[in-house]
């Protein structure tokens, strides 16, 4: 999994999913990955199904419709320390994803394994440097 500083954002704080949704689409689109339409297709999904995965982490990611709307397969990263609501749930760790063909499908996995260990997501989430949180989640599992 490659991961660029870029896309990592340190001590974020969001009004609600709404805004970290589309944050985390938004670099996806500044940097190449997505066109501007995929963020729409990141809140249609959540609507559909929560992307909040537990351990205090959520995955905005877009429909299968939108898949036409990705350039490039990568991740943004938003750390919250002091969290976002995701439903009735606190997300302190935001992972926008964009897959082309089926490469999404690895990154979701390799994240599920990475944060299924609160200790890794408390590690993450208390990350002082974009360095340092794209070691953590690029570990081997």
């Amino acid at each position: 999994m490659n991961l660029s500083p870029e896309l990592v954002l340190l001590d974020q704080q969001f009004a609600d999913e709404t805004a970290a949704i589309t944050a985390a689409g938004q670099l996806l689109v500044d940097y190449g990955y997505v066109e501007a339409g995929y963020i729409e297709s990141m809140h249609e999904r959540h609507a559909l199904s929560t992307v909040y995965i537990g351990n205090d982490v959520a995955i905005p990611h877009g429909t299968e419709a939108a898949k036409s709307q990705v350039k490039k397969t990568g991740l943004s990263i938003l750390q919250v320390p002091q969290g976002v609501t995701f439903g009735t749930e606190q997300a302190r760790l935001v992972i926008g994803i964009a897959g082309v063909g089926d490469e999404h499908l690895e990154l979701l996995s390799n994240i599920a394994v990475i944060c299924s260990d609160e200790e890794n997501v408390n590690r993450i989430v208390a990350a002082t440097s974009k360095e340092e949180i794209i070691a953590l989640l690029t570990a081997e599992v």
